[in-house]
């Protein structure tokens, strides 16, 4: 299966609540830090979730 790189690129604060969950289920604990993931539907719609707040690439 595929594998993505994803990098959180702006902070949560002063978003809803349900994105900061969203970050956090992606595996997020801090800025510019990259997580690697299996290409999958359910990490795609995390990924629309929090669009504005992360960088995808293919890894």
């Amino acid at each position: 299966m595929a594998k993505i790189r994803i990098t959180q690129v702006k902070s949560g604060i002063g978003y809803a609540i349900d994105q900061k969950r969203t970050l956090k289920a992606l595996g997020f604990k801090r800025m510019n830090q990259s997580v690697i993931h299996d290409d999958s539907n359910a990490i795609r719609g995390m990924i629309i979730k929090v669009r504005h707040l992360v960088h995808v690439e293919e890894a």
